[in-house]
């Protein structure tokens, strides 16, 4: 017995034993987490959020560690979740970008009060800056990247907050939803079959916006055409995941049921900010892409409005242009980034 008892702390002391690895950049602290706060979480965390309703909780997690260049990741929907951003863990971190993938409120892993009232694109803003504070960013190193309703949601923070930036990344959202809206009704519906979108727009009057037909009909002749292009059956793991798991009441509220525009009483269908791009100082770039959902030459605009623009042109890209052009869009920010 005692030798057994010997044998098996001989084995436990090895073990145990620190281990020496090796790097490909030895000089390099991207990997080293010895003095963060979250390194036996993986890097993640729940911050508490104070809202009208009381205090709740947001989950953000931390990938690498880079002191001058942390990047924010603001998930679109409003209501999807941060999975789909997961495409950037296969360039990020060749860059040595640090980055955070965050859930907003009443998405993914946070918390969901399902409370409409909390569902304000002023509240989101505010959520933004206590993330912000609380991860200790500020305009010496942190970039904000909104996809989407992100890009909304990027965009706001700037015209209240941009003092904290260094920099600005708005992808694949244009300034204003009316012209969302035009060019949906103008460009990307005639480019279907014209029984098609007569079928499609028959149900929309009708309200079936959830029926089998409408979802079918979107399926096979919108979706792969203008929001990621791949057949819906080779889409990836990460965006299947992420829209699994859609706060639908939250993006019904805020976005609305069609895929054509916002419509009815959503609360983002008025929103137009292309008067105050003039406004945002900080370095911007934004991202357009040929077959997204909203027009290339309007993304193009915003960079050729704000003060310091840039603006990233991915040719074969949907509105997910991380995944149908990926090397072009995930190389032209850590280029934009490099600059920074």
């Amino acid at each position: 017995m005692r030798i057994f008892t010997s044998a098996i702390f001989a084995i436990c002391l090895t073990a145990c034993a620190p281990v020496q690895v090796e790097t490909a950049n030895q000089d390099s602290t991207y990997l080293d987490y010895s003095l963060l706060a979250d390194k036996n979480s993986g890097g993640a965390r729940l911050i508490p959020i104070n809202t009208p309703l009381g205090e709740f909780n947001v989950w953000t997690k931390r990938v690498g560690n880079n002191p001058t260049t942390k990047v924010l990741l603001l998930h679109g929907g409003p209501g999807a979740t941060h999975e789909y951003f997961e495409a950037a863990d296969s360039y990020f971190p060749n860059a040595e970008v640090e980055y955070y993938y965050y859930d907003q409120l009443g998405s993914g892993n946070s918390d969901n009060p399902e409370d409409p009232s909390l569902w304000e694109t002023e509240r989101f803003v505010e959520e933004v800056e206590q993330v912000r504070i609380a991860l200790g960013l500020d305009a010496t190193n942190f970039i904000l990247l909104g996809h989407s309703w992100g890009g909304i949601l990027a965009t706001e923070y700037a015209l209240k907050y941009q003092e904290n930036l260094k920099g600005l990344i708005i992808s694949n959202m244009v300034a204003s939803i009316p012209e969302y809206m035009k060019y949906a009704e103008e460009v990307l519906g005639p480019q279907m079959p014209a029984e098609v979108l007569s079928e499609i727009k028959a149900l929309e009057a009708a309200g079936e916006y959830t029926s089998v037909r409408y979802l079918s009909l979107i399926e096979e002749h919108y979706y792969p055409e203008h929001v990621l292009r791949r057949p819906l059956n080779e889409w990836p793991e990460p965006v299947n995941r992420s829209f699994s798991k859609m706060n639908y009441p939250l993006y019904l509220k805020m976005q609305g049921p069609s895929e054509f525009g916002v419509v009815g009483d959503a609360t983002l269908k008025d929103w137009d900010r292309t008067g105050d791009l003039h406004r945002i100082t900080v370095p911007t770039l934004s991202v357009g892409a040929q077959y997204d959902t909203m027009d290339p030459e309007g993304m193009k605009r915003i960079a050729d409005s704000v003060q310091n623009g840039t603006f990233l042109y991915c040719p074969e890209g949907g509105h997910m242009t991380m995944y149908d052009d990926a090397d072009r869009y995930f190389n032209g920010i850590i280029a934009f980034l490099n600059t920074l």
